[in-house]
C-alpha cells in the first residue's frame, strides 16, 4: 500500500494521464509521466517527467527507480518497455491485460471464452482471408486491424462486394479482424474498477453518442432499464475478476433491439480509465481518475454513486472556442486538456451538463 508522498509511474502523458496526475495530488500521491512527446499534457500537472522513446531502457531504469508502481493510460504500450518494467516493480494492471486487449482478436476469444457474447468475427491475414470471411459472416461487416486502433483509425465498412476490392490493402496489408454487422439499438458502456483486495466496484451505465467514429456525448443515465444495466455491470466486474485486474477498466457493448435472445454485445475492452467515464468528474463523489490511482496505490475502492444526472460532451477541435459560453453555463463543469494546437479530430477538453437526479 502507497503512502502519501510515493510517487506512481504514468506511461503517457495524454489527458488521460493528465487526469490521473490531478487526481493522484488530490490524495497527496505524486506521479511521475513518462512519455516520448515532448508537447504532453500530462506534463503540465506533475512534479516529475521523462521525455524519452519506449525503447530507452536507460531512461526506463532510471524511471523505475524512482517510481513506486507503475501504471498507464493507453494499451498500446511496446511490450519490450512493460516487460523491462515488470521485471523491476509492479506494473499495473498487469501485462496479460494488455496482451488480450492489444488485439482485437485475442480480445473476442477472450470475451467468448468467459461467456461474454460478441459479434461474429473472423481473422483475416490477407485478401483472400477477407474474400472467405465474407462468405461466412457476410455484409455489412468491419474490417479492422488486429492493433494500435482507435476513434475509427485502423478500419474499414463493408457494405458491399465492390468495397472488397483493395480492402487489405488499404488498411495496411496488417494483420486484421473482420467483424459482422451488429443491428444495435444503442451502444452503452460499463466503467469498473477492481482494487489489489479484490473489492469490486462499478459505475451506472453510460449511453454513448458518436460523431465520425469518435465519442461526441456520453448521458448519464442510459436509456435501459435496470436488468440490461445490471447484466451490464455484471459484465465489466466479470471480466475484472476474470483478469486479476487492478484499475479502471471500461467495456463498450450494443445493446441489441428486443427480439434477440443475447441483447448485450461487446464490442471493445479499454484497460484504463475511459474517454466515457469522464462524468465521473463532474457528477460522482469519486471520479474514475481517483478510483484508478486508489486500486493501483492499494487502496479501497471510492463510492461510485452519482448525485446527478449528466451529459459529458468532447470538444473537439474549434469546439474548444465555445470556451466563453460554457464558462458562463451555471450547471456545467468545463474542462480543458491544456493542448497548444487544436486539429480537426483532436480531443481538446470536456463539458458535463448536470441535471438533478432523475431516478435511482
Amino acid at each position: 500500500m502507497l503512502n502519501p508522498g510515493d510517487i506512481i509511474g504514468i506511461l503517457g502523458g495524454g489527458q488521460l494521464g493528465r487526469m490521473m496526475a490531478l487526481a493522484a495530488a488530490k490524495l497527496g500521491l505524486k506521479t511521475h509521466i513518462y512519455c516520448p512527446d515532448p508537447n504532453s499534457p500530462a506534463f503540465d500537472v506533475t512534479p516529475y517527467k521523462t521525455m524519452a522513446d519506449y525503447e530507452d531502457e536507460e531512461a526506463l531504469q532510471a524511471f523505475a527507480q524512482a517510481v513506486s508502481v507503475v501504471t498507464y493510460e493507453f494499451e498500446n504500450i511496446p511490450a519490450p518497455a512493460v516487460d523491462f518494467l515488470k521485471a523491476r516493480l509492479p506494473v499495473l494492471p498487469n501485462d496479460n491485460v494488455l496482451k488480450v486487449s492489444q488485439d482485437r482478436l485475442s480480445e473476442k476469444a477472450f470475451f467468448n471464452s468467459i461467456g461474454i457474447k460478441t459479434a461474429g468475427f473472423a481473422p483475416v491475414d490477407s485478401q483472400d482471408d477477407l474474400q472467405k470471411a465474407v462468405e461466412t459472416l457476410g455484409l455489412p461487416a468491419l474490417l479492422k486491424t488486429r492493433r494500435f486502433g482507435y476513434d475509427g483509425k485502423g478500419q474499414k465498412f463493408l457494405k458491399t462486394p465492390q468495397d472488397l476490392i483493395n480492402a487489405f490493402e488499404e488498411i495496411g496489408n496488417q494483420p486484421a479482424i473482420l467483424e459482422a454487422f451488429v443491428p444495435f439499438e444503442r451502444e452503452i458502456s460499463v466503467i469498473a474498477a477492481r482494487n489489489q483486495q479484490g473489492q469490486v466496484v462499478s459505475y451506472d451505465i453510460a449511453e454513448n453518442v458518436h460523431k465520425d467514429q469518435i465519442l461526441k456525448t456520453t448521458t448519464i443515465p442510459a436509456n435501459i432499464d435496470e436488468a440490461i444495466a445490471a447484466k451490464a455491470r455484471q459484465i465489466g466486474e466479470s471480466v475484472a475478476t476474470e483478469l486479476d485486474y487492478i484499475g479502471v477498466l471500461a467495456i463498450e457493448l450494443f445493446l441489441l433491439p428486443d427480439g434477440f435472445d443475447n441483447r448485450l454485445v461487446a464490442n471493445e475492452m479499454a484497460p484504463r480509465v475511459h474517454n466515457s467515464g469522464h462524468w465521473t468528474e463532474a457528477a460522482c463523489l469519486i471520479s474514475q481518475f481517483e478510483q484508478h490511482i486508489r486500486a493501483v496505490a492499494g487502496w479501497p475502492l471510492g463510492n461510485t454513486e452519482r448525485h446527478s444526472d449528466c451529459v459529458m460532451t468532447n470538444l473537439i477541435g474549434d469546439d474548444i472556442k465555445e470556451r466563453p459560453q460554457l464558462l458562463e453555463n451555471k450547471q456545467g463543469a468545463y474542462h480543458s486538456y491544456g493542448k497548444a494546437e487544436t486539429r480537426d479530430g483532436r480531443k481538446m477538453g470536456h463539458f458535463t451538463q448536470l441535471s438533478p437526479r432523475s431516478r435511482p
